[in-house]
């Protein structure tokens, strides 16, 4: 629904503005021409986004040897096909634990600024890592996951800290490098826990030291803890010379605006909800393809998957980082200024379907004639799919961020989003590789009866995002 005649805002009207672009804004509209686009504070984002990578890095680096880890731990007693119910409940327990904490630091960082709250997150990345590498057992794996969930609030800060560094002009510009940040962790994290798992069997003459046999995956637990250590060492460092006041944002913490933090009642209105249930389907839909991915590459050709040891994995997930990363940094904002972001977040959702359906299409193919060019190519389509899929994060940060009430409510409204992403992505995975193993258990569907389940969920879930507005909630001019 537009704007009303005598200016006054609507329901689709978000309530965040930026007051440097303010009279650009009013200005332009009274012309009728279109914002100039204001350039982005590079050097700000660039601390920001260097921030965000080891976010990916640390979640990304055990998808590659989780499952032959449970395995060699003797959890499922020797029964392959329980893999998929414990791999699943270790990656879901991230975002449970995440679920019970990522508001309250959301609204911490309103209160007393994003800095202290991005150290602690950066604490908790580097020791949840270094205890997961050194875990012998399932509960010291379940204690290390549950330890970086309560401690990391970051991904909402930083989401909030993006959104008080652009307006409106650059805001889908600033948001695309996001996914671009992400998909590089995406690349490295994967790769970093398949080439460096099991030194001692690649590198005998450097990991002669028993340890490295006691402890097969903590090389690359360790590595990725370093990285955290590295940004928080880069964060805490005071800044010398003078700074501008989105530097004085990033790096020590906000300045003292005149707006009031809202309350969580006050949230609860139309824009902020809708975009939240957009962000929640797609981050459902998202982590339970994410789950099934390194399961199914996994699993051996027999039982419904494609074999591949754990540096073919990392390979993959590797290059489909790179593949995105490069996409998404040329193409998003161009597409999105060209399509907005309703259509494109709507194309992204859509992209599940054949995401889904190409997992028994890659399977049947393997079965005939083993890993031939032909599976590759089709491994190939759809990680191609994927990258259509993965623009629609840049979509909805927009949305969820454009509805914010105020600057001073952009930490608890993105906590929000975490919040309910948490408990989705809390509930994906365990719920995807569970359907996963009752599938093959009890022969559903051929044993794809998983794949099944989820296209038909996709399918509702994208009627989700019809009353979304075409561009972002629109912005108020008083």
């Amino acid at each position: 629904m537009p704007s009303t005649r005598d200016g006054e805002p609507d329901e689709e009207t978000a309530l965040l503005s930026n007051c440097n672009a303010k009279g650009a804004a009013k200005a332009a509209s009274d012309r009728k021409e279109p914002l100039a686009v204001t350039p982005l504070p590079m050097l700000q984002i660039g601390i920001l986004l260097v921030l965000q990578l080891a976010e990916p890095i640390t979640s990304q680096c055990i998808y590659p040897f989780i499952n032959q880890l449970i395995s060699e731990l003797d959890i499922t007693g020797g029964d392959e096909k329980k893999v998929g119910y414990y791999a699943g409940l270790i990656e879901s327990l991230f975002f449970a634990t995440e679920a019970m904490f990522v508001l309250q630091w959301s609204r911490i960082s309103d209160y007393i600024g994003r800095k202290p709250v991005l150290l602690t997150g950066m604490v908790g990345l580097g020791l949840s890592m270094v205890f997961f590498g050194l875990s012998k057992t399932f509960t010291g794996l379940v204690i290390s996951r549950c330890l970086v969930g309560m401690l990391n609030g970051n991904i909402g800060v930083i989401k909030s800290m993006m959104g008080e560094l652009t307006d409106s002009t650059n805001m889908a510009q600033g948001f695309s490098l996001m996914p671009v940040v992400w998909s590089a962790g995406a690349t490295i994290g994967p790769f970093i826990g398949g080439t460096l798992s099991k030194p001692h069997d690649h590198w005998p003459n450097v990991f002669s030291d028993p340890f490295w046999t006691e402890y097969p995956y903590f090389l690359p637990c360790a590595v990725s803890a370093s990285f955290s250590a590295l940004t928080f060492t880069v964060q805490r460092r005071p800044r010398k010379g003078s700074r501008t006041a989105s530097e004085d944002t990033l790096v020590e913490g906000q300045d003292e605006p005149s707006e009031e933090p809202a309350t969580l009642r006050s949230l609860m209105v139309w824009p902020v909800l809708l975009s939240v249930a957009n962000y929640g389907s797609l981050a459902l839909l998202d982590i339970a393809y994410r789950a099934l991915q390194p399961l199914f590459y996994a699993t051996p050709i027999a039982l419904g998957g494609l074999g591949m040891n754990p540096a073919s994995i990392g390979v993959v997930l590797g290059m489909f980082g790179l593949m995105n990363g490069c996409f998404q940094v040329c193409f998003f904002a161009p597409i999105v200024r060209r399509w907005g972001p309703k259509r494109v977040f709507m194309a992204g959702i859509a992209a599940f379907l054949p995401l889904f359906a190409m997992f028994p299409l890659i399977n049947t193919l393997a079965k005939q004639g083993g890993r031939t060019p032909c599976v590759w190519a089709a491994v190939g389509v759809q990680l191609a799919f994927s990258v259509i899929m993965d623009m629609s994060y840049g979509c909805t940060m927009i949305f969820v961020t454009s509805s914010a009430p105020n600057k001073r409510s952009l930490g608890a409204t993105n906590g929000i989003a975490q919040l309910v992403a948490a408990v989705l992505r809390a509930v994906g995975p365990a719920s995807a590789t569970s359907l996963f193993a009752l599938s093959l258990e009890h022969n559903w569907a051929g044993g794809y009866g998983v794949y099944a389940i989820l296209i038909a969920l996709s399918c509702v879930l994208w009627f989700v995002s019809v009353p979304l507005p075409r561009e972002a909630w629109k912005m108020r001019d008083d």
